[in-house]
Formats: C-alpha cells, sequence, structure tokens
C-alpha cells in the first residue's frame, strides 16, 4: 500500500507563524504569501540569503524568515 504524506513544515515569517508544505523552495513560497521574489530580501535563520541560492532552499521545520519588501524611490 503507498500512502503519500502531504506533511506541512511550520516556519517563522516576520514574526509570525506561517505554514508551507514540505519541500517548499524559498522562491515558492514567497509567491505563495503574495510576494515577487524579485522585490524583496530574504534573511533566513540569521543570516542574509544571497539570491544565488534561493531555487535550491527549501524551506524546513523551524526555520526563521525575515522578508523586506524593496521599495524604489527618491
Amino acid at each position: 500500500m503507498n500512502t503519500f504524506n502531504l506533511s506541512q513544515v511550520t516556519l517563522q515569517v516576520n514574526g509570525d507563524r506561517q505554514t508551507c508544505p514540505s519541500q517548499t523552495l524559498l522562491p515558492q513560497f514567497l509567491e505563495q504569501i503574495g510576494l515577487n521574489p524579485r522585490l524583496v530580501a530574504v534573511e533566513y535563520n540569521g543570516e542574509i540569503l544571497h539570491r544565488q541560492y534561493w531555487p535550491t532552499t527549501f524551506l524546513q521545520e523551524g526555520d526563521r524568515l525575515e522578508i523586506v519588501t524593496i521599495v524604489g524611490g527618491g
């Protein structure tokens, strides 16, 4: 019998508790919560996560994200 379990992971996002399916990549999560990945900076577990690592960063139980929207202007 094949049982496929779509488990959820719980993480902190800007101090709020959020959940997402396991195996969710960071850019997918940003889109799921309504953000454009090109217009944000992300602190991942206390460190700025360089954009080059986003496509290979799977969110895991207990991760802490601080997401800052980049605003243009003068």
